[in-house]
């Protein structure tokens, strides 16, 4: 270890307890996503980055614009701290949350710490992050150490409902223009590649009847269950193929959701079924949506008296290396391996995340942040989400030690 790496450990350490202290503070401020009025959470975010010291751009989204995403407000929130003449960092975490659910033991908003794990909805998915990514950027500040380049902090609002009004809005409208990327990760894995997903909506329409008369309609429900066995054997087929990106399965493909009819005496006239197909880096995006338009085409035509609309709700590309990334995950890869005690490579989830938004802006990017090794143990998404105390601190040390590695004037 330089002495460098021992003033920004230092620095790192002097400020864990601040650092719990100002993690809880943004758990115990719900930000659920839906309903998705995450306006008031960037307030209390706000204020406690600048409780730090630090500037705070607040970029608020118009309100025409988060309702199109699906929400009720957002605001974004940069912090840019300029060290010398050199590359710029961005690193991004989300303060939205999915609503807590059933089967807590603990209070959702409580930030408890029980056998040396803090537990709440958001504290690891990824509140946490923001407290990883703040605190090592305090750090480096308080270290004093040469660096050349800029360091950005993005915090947003809106991961839960796909980032199109958070990162991808950052990068479009110029507000950042990054030569790299650190995404929160939700874990100490380095990751460097993520599933795509796309939500398709199907509209089954027909023409009802009176159910005593059946021949006169056209019944939409029976067209969906032939859709829906068309759809099924798509899955299945899906099932069978596997990625060649470690840590990824292979792709998927769900009916979430159905809804129609209109009383139990009536032939159906509209079914509705919601889609998510999960997409690997391995596939095109593009091709995986025209196998299920084709589908519900063909079933369609089968069908006298029956259209099948798509729209499509969502899609997510993938996420993968871009040139640039393998420098980038080396770095991480190293000073986690180290500070962990353990060997870190590199691999990829099987969700979604708002890391796509960066290299579909060809930025080199990869995901890593605060948690235990995998998602399932931070029950992420779940009841009694949590990290492991201990992990925050270490993840700090993690950026914190990368970004000398990358912004190092020897480097350059």
């Amino acid at each position: 270890m330089t002495r460098n790496d021992e003033v920004v450990t230092g620095a790192v350490g002097a400020r864990a307890d601040e650092a719990l202290a100002f993690l809880a503070r943004l758990v115990r401020t719900p930000s659920d996503n839906p309903p998705g009025d995450c306006a008031p959470f960037a307030v209390e975010a706000a204020a406690a980055l600048e409780a730090l010291g630090f500037a705070v751009e607040r970029h608020p989204v118009e309100p025409e614009t988060s309702r199109a995403a699906g929400m009720i407000s957002a605001t974004n929130l940069v912090v840019r701290h300029r060290f010398g003449d050199g590359p710029v960092v961005a690193l991004n975490a989300h303060g939205d949350v999915v609503p807590p659910g059933e089967g807590w033991t603990r209070d959702p908003y409580g930030a408890e710490i029980v056998d040396g794990w803090m537990i709440g909805r958001g504290v690891a998915v990824s509140k946490s992050d923001i407290a990883t990514f703040a605190f090592a950027l305090k750090a480096l500040v308080d270290a004093g150490v040469p660096l050349a380049g800029t360091v950005e902090l993005h915090i947003t609002a809106d991961e839960e409902a796909g980032g199109e009004i958070g990162p991808a809005l950052l990068l479009a409208r110029g507000i950042s223009k990054p030569d790299y990327a650190l995404v929160a990760g939700m874990s100490y894995e380095v990751v460097t590649a993520h599933n795509g997903c796309l939500h398709l909506a199907f509209d089954v329409r027909g023409k009802s009847a009176h159910a005593a008369r059946p021949d006169t309609g056209h019944d939409a429900l029976r067209a969906a269950t032939d859709l829906l066995t068309r759809l099924y054997a798509h899955a299945d087929d899906l099932a069978g193929r596997r990625s060649q990106v470690q840590g990824i399965k292979g792709p998927s493909c769900v009916v979430g959701l159905i809804e129609g009819g209109i009383n139990t005496n009536v032939v159906p006239d509209r079914v509705r079924l919601r889609i998510d197909r999960r997409i690997v880096p391995d596939e095109d995006a593009g091709a995986a949506e025209d196998a299920l338009r084709a589908i519900a085409a063909d079933v369609a035509a089968a069908h006298e008296g029956i259209a099948i609309e798509a729209t499509r709700i969502l899609l997510a590309r993938p996420f993968g290396p871009v040139p640039g990334t393998d420098r980038l995950a080396g770095i991480v890869a190293a000073r986690a391996s180290e500070v962990m005690g353990e060997p870190i490579g590199t691999t990829g989830v099987p969700l979604y995340a708002d890391a796509r938004h960066y290299t579909e802006a060809s930025v080199p990017t990869v995901m890593y942040g605060c948690g235990p090794r995998t998602l399932l143990e931070a029950n992420a998404h779940r009841a009694d989400e949590r990290i492991p105390v201990d992990h925050l601190a270490k993840a700090t040390q993690v950026v914190a030690l990368s970004l000398l590695d990358l912004l190092s004037p020897d480097a350059r």
